[in-house]
């Protein structure tokens, strides 16, 4: 137990039962678990300490925005980014839209190309097809490895001066693999394109800097990162976001309205119409200190070992498949022949283990696997080896009952 997880799981109110019994909570790659600091800290902003934010100037308003405005800057920092680089989003999800709905349609057109691959989360293709329906713009798909990593050698043959995008997972939800981020951010700049990182996975489990990554946008949710739903994060190079025009328009986000014409405010400002998820914004700087108490390469070195033992045991299992490559982050896929990843499921969490079974938004990659869904177990700094027992004593119980 490389992170002192016995310790840690105290933190997580949400790990026990309504029974008061241990909840074996393998579903992090959903979303993770609140630690009680971000439970204290929301609970704080939205009571003792709640006032709107950049517009009373009454003193509890002003403190308040400085607390929101702290909240940017240490998420902003904890990315290796500045302040006002980072647009606060509902999440990764809206993050990229908003790419796509403000740089997109700035910059694509038709017989312009992006690049994406087989194995990205919906939320890092849709976007890109509502974009292509409007532009006319190329979508282009990246093979894996054999192992279920992006081919880089393949994008690399396949990239064009057409090309104006690659938008790549930077850990994938469904395989835990993990991108070679610079090496496909110097590709894709090679021919004029910028690159998109979906830092979602990669963000709760191992240091991220964007300048040392060299991509252009990065985009990433609160919850994933032991923080709350319904805010995340985009992080874009500042001339960029100073290039592009405004996502929504309302209040927050302007300089001067009148009938005639509106002014707007300078990014990260010019993308957050109207009165911003303040609790939110400060649930999630918690987090963010949180897990750096805690030291993302320490919890990186604990979700690496968990992961190698959990292969280890299933692949004993002549009736299990595992999918991704054998170095994931955090993240194990499988599935169990003659039994289908609901079933297995559903018996698990009659053992108090919670797995996710499906697709997980990604059916491009379940389709490319052969399979209609999996099984999937995504740990989180809290984990522990009695995670895994109660799992595996799940699994073997499964298979007494499939025969």
């Amino acid at each position: 137990m490389t992170v002192a997880t016995q310790s840690r799981k105290a933190d997580f109110p949400g790990l026990l039962t309504a029974e008061g019994d241990v909840w074996h909570y393998l579903d992090s790659g959903a979303t993770a678990q609140k630690p009680q600091a971000v439970i204290d800290a929301m609970a704080r902003a939205m009571g003792a300490d709640y006032a709107t934010v950049h517009r009373g100037v009454y003193s509890r308003s002003a403190e308040m925005t400085l607390a929101f405005e702290s909240a940017r800057r240490r998420i902003a920092a904890f990315i290796g980014g500045r302040e006002n680089e980072l647009v606060f989003t509902r999440g990764a999800t809206e993050a990229i839209n908003l790419v796509a709905a403000t740089w997109g349609v700035e910059n694509c057109k038709a017989g312009d190309r992006i690049l994406l691959s087989v194995l990205e989360h919906h939320s890092n293709i849709v976007p890109w097809q509502l974009l292509r329906d409007r532009t006319g713009v190329a979508i282009d798909v990246c093979p894996l490895t054999a192992d279920g990593l992006i081919d880089l050698d393949a994008a690399e043959r396949m990239l064009t001066p057409q090309h104006k995008l690659v938008a790549f997972a930077h850990v994938s939800n469904v395989l835990g693999s993990v991108l070679d981020a610079r090496r496909a951010a110097d590709m894709a700049h090679a021919v004029g394109a910028k690159f998109l990182l979906d830092g979602c996975q990669a963000v709760p489990r191992m240091a991220v800097d964007v300048a040392a990554l060299g991509c252009d946008f990065y985009a990433f949710s609160a919850h994933k990162l032991y923080g709350p739903t319904g805010i995340g994060a985009l992080w874009a190079r500042g001339d960029i976001l100073a290039a592009v025009p405004p996502y929504q328009g309302g209040g927050s986000m302007i300089d001067r309205v009148t009938f005639e014409r509106t002014t707007y405010a300078p990014a990260p400002q010019r993308f957050e119409a109207g009165t911003p998820a303040i609790v939110e914004a400060i649930g999630f700087a918690a987090a963010v200190d949180y897990v750096s108490a805690i030291g993302l390469d320490a919890i990186d070195r604990h979700e690496t070992a968990l992961v190698a033992r959990l292969r280890e045991a299933l692949r004993g299992m002549n009736d299990v498949r595992l999918f991704g490559p054998e170095q994931s982050a955090g993240i194990v896929s499988f599935a169990m022949d003659g039994v289908h990843p609901h079933d297995l499921g559903t018996i698990l969490d009659e053992e108090n283990v919670a797995i996710r079974a499906g697709h997980h938004c990604a059916q491009p990659l379940m389709d490319h696997l052969g399979v209609p869904a999996t099984a999937r177990a995504s740990f989180g700094l809290y984990s522990d080896d009695s995670d895994l027992d109660a799992l595996l004593r799940g699994i073997e119980r499964t298979r007494r009952i499939f025969g």
